[in-house]
């Protein structure tokens, strides 16, 4: 005879940490997701894999920081970006500290991994951003998805 088991009861929830305060409301260009990614960031020494969410009406709803990496790489899985990402349309962002935001062949792996993710969920992934110096690159522009 086997003895019963425990099934837990949870809840998955948001917490907010603090806040910024978006100017434009919408996000309407890569430029404004950069800007946005950019001012969120600041000046990180590592690669940091970011999230942002957005409503119906591209206004950003929140942002997260899914994996903080080493000096050029971020291991990201797609589960973890779909935590915030259920309700809401995301962009992907994560800075280059080398100052070259020349999409890598793991960048342009993850993309696809994620792009994927989100049909499968009915998520819309309208873009991912890699940040460098003073210029930036979107994977959607470059047809990567």
């Amino acid at each position: 005879m086997h003895s019963a088991k425990r099934v837990n009861i949870v809840s998955v929830k948001l917490v907010k940490e603090s806040s910024m305060l978006y100017k434009q409301r919408r996000v309407r260009s890569p430029q404004d997701s950069y800007e946005l990614f950019r001012e969120y960031l600041g000046d990180v020494d590592r690669e940091h894999f970011v999230v942002m969410c957005l409503d119906t009406k591209n206004q950003p709803t929140n942002i997260s920081t899914v994996h903080v990496g080493s000096l050029n790489a971020s291991i990201v899985h797609p589960r973890e970006v779909m935590k915030t990402a259920i309700l809401s349309s995301i962009i992907c962002c994560h800075p280059h500290p080398s100052g070259d935001p020349t999409p890598s062949p793991e960048d342009i792996e993850i993309t696809e991994r994620l792009a994927a993710a989100c049909k499968l969920l009915s998520i819309e992934l309208l873009d991912h951003i890699i940040i460098g110096e003073d210029k930036f690159i979107s994977l959607k522009e470059k047809g990567y998805f």
